[in-house]
Parts: C-alpha cells; structure tokens; sequence
C-alpha cells in the first residue's frame, strides 16, 4: 500500500488544492496538521530538507515537495506511478 503523508495548515489553500487532487485520484493519505499539533512542525521542516511551507508531502517517504510540484508530476503523467508504486507486491 502506498504511504502518503501531508503536512497541512486549515487555513491553507494550496493544501486543500493537494488534498482534492490526492482524494480525486482515489488515494489515502494521512494528514499531519500543523496548526493542531505545533510540535510536528520541527519534524516537517527536517524532512523537507529545510522547507517551512506547507503542504509538504511525501509519498513512500519520497518528498514530492508542495502542491506545485505534486500538480507537476500529475501534468507530466508522473503521479499515476508514484501512487501505484506501493501498491504492487
């Protein structure tokens, strides 16, 4: 099964713009908020390689990057295979 995880924030549009792209491809993810939980954030920063914004999500433990960058992978035809990679075997 494929792991996705997203950090978001509520406020964020960009992160509601990955969720609905993530949901309209049929995956699960698991969402880490943030604003909820502050003490996440440190963690999120650390495995993003320094990023600060959210969404930051990870499929596979992969870091895709924000929501451009996962909209990027589905304009390139990338996200398919990303998304069914963990579920083969």
């Amino acid at each position: 099964m494929t792991q996705i995880e997203i950090y978001t924030s509520p406020l964020c549009g960009y992160c509601h713009m990955a969720k609905r792209l993530l949901k309209a491809k049929g995956a699960e993810f698991t969402e880490i908020n943030v604003w909820a939980d502050p003490g996440r954030k440190p963690e999120m920063i650390e495995r993003a390689g320094g990023r600060r914004t959210v969404p930051q999500i990870f499929i596979d433990g992969v870091h895709v990057g924000g929501c451009d960058e996962l909209h990027a992978l589905e304009r390139a035809g990338r996200l398919d295979s990303m998304l069914a990679a963990g579920q083969e075997g």
